[in-house]
């Protein structure tokens, strides 16, 4: 089983930004990508960006050019970096992970953290 915890949502203004965290236990598990989506009322789950264990990402057209994936591998931890925030940009965020252990894929979620971008 992996575990993720998210830190970092709250109140932001528009144009302001926020850090979001992922933090994975592995628990010899393998972590391969890992990605953000979010979740806005009434709507369907959304990739925000996504990022390999080897550094590539991937952004929604949405947020790119606003938004930066990183992540710390010895920590097992990806970031969100949230720049020029809009109130459209207002949802759950959750975290997603890539993970492997004896050939086998599996994927986890973390619980969200909620992002609301507000006067």
């Amino acid at each position: 089983q992996v575990q993720l915890v998210e830190s970092g949502g709250g109140l932001v203004q528009p144009g302001g930004s926020l850090r979001l965290s992922c933090a994975a236990s592995r628990n010899s598990f393998s972590i391969n990508d890992m990605g953000w989506y979010r979740q806005a009322p009434g709507r369907q789950r959304e990739l925000v960006a996504t990022i390999t264990s080897g550094g590539t990402t991937n952004y929604a057209d949405t947020v790119k050019d606003r938004f930066t994936i990183s992540r710390d591998n010895a920590k097992n931890t990806v970031y969100l970096e949230m720049n020029n925030l809009k109130p459209e940009d207002t949802a759950v965020y959750y975290c997603k992970a890539e993970a492997s252990r004896w050939r086998t894929t599996y994927y986890y979620w973390g619980q969200g953290t909620q992002v609301t971008v507000s006067p």
